[in-house]
């Protein structure tokens, strides 16, 4: 069988050889004669497993012995509850940055439970841009500052850290493990599984373990993120097969050499692509050059009509997922850790090729 170029925004593409190690265990694992997914939590074989997940993500994003690393189920959007349960109720209001869809949505559910203030929007740009620091509206006494560094939908990202007195609370769904990033300047940084660390189910949270502890008492337990420490995140069973495979992922990941090889493979294989873009009257990307994200690159046609037969076209070809989302349409392709570089120049070829036939 001859695998396609996958370009979906997630669940995203995974390793081939992470695939087929997985193909290799999946009836035998280890010659224990049953697969990982049949195996008790508790299992020795299972937790081992989990030590080895935690140990190599703490060896790639060389996070700080004073963060706990929790793998949990819910994804992202669980999150989004999950942090103002643990750390709203301890001051009068949070911090929040508006600059796509998935920030309205934590924003709305931080509503849920406190006084959210939203420090700063890049709305009236149609969340083209990231906006300046300088000319945000902090709280003086906020529990937390959340953003998300990139969004999935809109194609914008931030190049720099957020600075505040209030711990910074990262929504890195998108872009963990893309590139290193300094985990101390976080207070917590949350993640569903199904961009650069596997396939959908399982939901990281990395967080500083002085946060811990801190939960509103009608936090249910399996959003509470001491209960989740306290067990080892094995508080109920866990997305067993979903850890195992992020494992895989993370051993992948340090076999390409690290996060600093992958953040030169991913600026290369975005500058590739929005080049061929820039270079074209036919296309058009809307995101501000200094704002562009490299993991997700929405483009539009100039003639939407012409949006149909681009993608029956490119599905032909063996481009897979390239229509954008229902919100803004157009196109969208995403370039996560195990979107090659032979991947993207088969997308601009294509590209190329279908404005010489219809430009």
């Amino acid at each position: 069988m001859t695998r396609k170029y996958n370009f979906c925004a997630g669940p995203a593409a995974l390793p081939e050889s992470v695939l087929k190690t997985a193909r290799e265990d999946m009836l035998n694992w280890h010659d224990r004669g049953l697969s990982f997914m049949e195996m008790s939590h508790r299992s020795s074989e299972v937790v081992g497993v989990a030590e080895r997940a935690e140990q190599t993500l703490r060896q790639l994003l060389d996070i700080p012995a004073d963060y706990a690393v929790l793998f949990l189920q819910g994804g992202a959007t669980t999150q989004f509850s999950a942090v103002p349960l643990n750390l709203l109720h301890v001051k009068s209001g949070a911090d929040y940055v508006n600059t796509g869809i998935w920030s309205n949505k934590a924003i709305a559910e931080g509503r849920r439970y406190g006084a959210v203030n939203v420090v700063a929007s890049s709305q009236e740009t149609n969340f083209s841009t990231i906006p300046p620091q300088q000319q945000w509206e902090l709280s003086s006494d906020a529990a937390y500052l959340h953003y998300t560094p990139n969004e999935t939908i809109g194609g914008v990202e931030f190049s720099w850290i957020p600075e505040a007195e209030s711990p910074l609370v990262a929504d890195m769904s998108s872009t963990i493990l893309s590139r290193p990033v300094d985990v101390g300047a976080f207070g917590v940084i949350y993640a569903g599984a199904q961009k650069n660390i596997g396939p959908a189910g399982l939901t990281l949270v990395i967080v500083r373990r002085e946060l811990l502890g801190k939960a509103h008492e009608l936090c249910p337990a399996m959003l509470n993120w001491q209960t989740q420490a306290d067990n080892d995140s094995m508080y109920n069973t866990p997305p067993t097969f979903s850890l195992y495979l992020a494992a895989l992922v993370f051993d992948w990941l340090v076999e390409q050499g690290g996060l600093q090889a992958m953040a030169s493979r991913n600026s290369r294989k975005a500058q590739k692509l929005y080049a061929a873009i820039d270079a074209s009257d036919f296309y058009a990307n809307p995101v501000e050059l200094d704002s562009r994200s490299l993991m997700n690159v929405p483009f539009a046609l100039v003639d939407a009509t012409l949006d149909k037969p681009f993608l029956a076209e490119s599905e032909a070809a063996g481009l897979l997922n390239l229509k954008g989302h229902r919100s803004v349409g157009g196109m969208r392709a995403s370039l996560y850790n195990a979107v090659s570089e032979a991947a993207v120049d088969a997308l601009i070829e294509f590209m190329r090729d279908f404005e010489k036939r219809y430009g």
